[in-house]
């Protein structure tokens, strides 16, 4: 028999340990390069750009378009990394508290 009662202290218990991480995220980073490393951005768990580093041969009015370029790439890149650690944080966190629901995607739930 499904015990609701069970379930919902389940889900409060999980909702605390999801606050608990989204806290420490912002201390998790993930770099995203282009160009063959010529622009890297680095960006936080937050998803907040820390920094942008770019090789100097880049930094001429003629390249300005490349440039740009590289660092939207860049940029994509490193957010497409935090989410994957964002997710396996939070996967970590709350492995084994709320059942597998099928159709339930509790994935959306952190971002």
């Amino acid at each position: 028999m499904f015990d609701i009662m069970g379930m919902m202290g389940k889900v409060k218990e999980a909702q605390a340990k999801i606050k608990e991480v989204q806290s420490r995220l912002v201390h998790l980073t993930a770099e995203g390069e282009a160009g063959a490393g010529m622009v890297k951005v680095l960006v936080n768990g937050d998803r907040k750009v820390l920094k942008i580093g770019m090789d100097e041969s880049l930094i001429t009015p003629k390249d300005k378009e490349m440039l740009s370029d590289l660092i939207v790439a860049a940029t994509n890149k490193a957010m497409e990394a935090i989410e994957v650690k964002i997710k396996a944080e939070m996967k970590t966190a709350t492995e084994g508290m709320i059942p597998n629901i099928p159709g339930m995607d509790l994935g959306n739930m952190f971002g």
